[in-house]
């Protein structure tokens, strides 16, 4: 019997220790964890910071950080995603939600043992968290990974909150995701006086954005909190910068789209319109959208989404995967598909209203799409 059980214990840690050195999710890049190193950082000149009332913090204005998640420089005000010149040519619907800053964060490092943040206030739709759709999302680099780090809760009115405290006080990386669904105009940092306050390293040039082109659920909605929806999860698993270009019932792949998209230089194109599309929009727009990008960008991946919310044999699903294989046959390269199956697949809904997702839902969105995009990533040499 005691050698039954010394057995049956050998076996049982066996198999703990090979759970163990499993990777905590299939198509993840794994990046290698470096000793932060501050000497080349640019820092902040303390004469830059300004005081709040009832705070005993020094602010900073984030235009002096490192801004990330903006495809083009030339918006109207800093936090905006699409440039001026845009304006006149998208729709209107299209034009008012790039004033919403999905996607866009900000990444410094601080050695302050308290962080917090000044930024516009707003409130929520009714089926959207308010910390997700006006609020703020704080993450920190341990290792090779990014964690939770606090979360800013917004007020109806410009909103100064502490997002963090206790912090051990050493140099560290942080990540700040701005609203979902909300306008920033202005946006502070506040750490304590006698700390540094630097931008963030730039990421190396050959770690392009992932940029995600779609609708409501593109642009978060309803994640509890910024860095909760897919395309944020998948920025932290991938380690990349993520442009968002989610538009609330306004992603149609109309041509304008395409030759804007063309302008930027992503490591892939992710396409997820459909659920704001109909069969016959699939039928006429998206193999024209897909010509536009690949004329521009002829080496470029380009990853066409299903819709999560209808099953594979939907006709806007089938229309979709025709254009997939015309394309292929027309001899377009770098294209690649993911099917809806398992975009939202588990036990219990993972949804708010039955279409849009809840954390649970993007979490399972995100564990879908990780192994298709480190595949792509892999594949194309854009993995490094």
């Amino acid at each position: 019997m005691r050698r039954f059980l010394c057995l049956f214990m050998c076996l049982l840690l066996g198999c703990v220790l090979a759970a163990g050195n499993q990777p905590a999710s299939r198509g993840m890049t794994k990046t290698v964890s470096k000793p932060l190193d501050i000497s080349g950082l640019r820092k902040i000149d303390h004469a830059l910071g300004g005081h709040e009332k009832k705070s005993a913090l020094l602010w900073y204005d984030a235009k002096y950080l490192l801004i990330e998640g903006k495809g083009w420089k030339g918006t109207e005000h800093l936090f905006e995603r699409l440039p001026v010149r845009a304006r006149d040519k998208v729709t209107t619907a299209v034009w008012n939600l790039s004033k919403d800053t999905a996607g866009i964060a900000v990444r410094f490092v601080t050695d302050s043992k308290v962080i917090g943040a000044y930024w516009d206030g707003g409130g929520a739709m009714n089926h959207m968290a308010a910390t997700g759709n006006s609020g703020l999302d704080l993450y920190v680099r341990r290792k090779d990974t990014w964690e939770f780090c606090g979360v800013g809760r917004p007020n109806i009115t410009t909103t100064t909150a502490t997002l963090v405290n206790n912090l051990p006080g050493k140099p560290a990386e942080y990540l700040l995701y701005l609203p979902l669904y909300n306008k920033v105009k202005d946006l502070k940092v506040g750490v304590t006086p006698v700390a540094f306050l630097a931008p963030a390293p730039e990421r190396p040039a050959e770690r392009r954005p992932l940029v995600f082109y779609g609708t409501s659920i593109t642009q978060g909605g309803c994640a509890s909190r910024a860095g909760m929806c897919h395309a944020a999860i998948l920025g932290r698993w991938l380690d990349r910068e993520v442009i968002n270009l989610g538009f609330s019932g306004a992603g149609k792949m109309e041509p304008v789209i395409a030759d804007l998209l063309c302008e930027l230089s992503p490591s892939v194109y992710i396409l997820e319109c459909l659920p704001n599309m109909t069969t016959d929009m699939v039928k006429e727009r998206v193999k024209p959208f897909v010509r536009t990008l690949r004329h521009a960008h002829p080496e470029t991946p380009i990853l066409l989404v299903e819709n999560l919310l209808l099953r594979r044999d939907n006709p806007q699903n089938l229309a979709l995967k025709t254009a997939y294989k015309n394309l292929q046959k027309e001899g377009v390269k770098y294209l690649y598909y993911l099917p809806a199956d398992n975009q939202l697949a588990g036990r219990e809904n993972g949804t708010v209203d039955g279409v849009h997702p809840t954390d649970l839902g993007f979490f399972r969105m995100a564990t879908a799409y990780a192994p298709a995009l480190g595949a792509i990533l892999k594949k194309t040499g854009k993995g490094r």
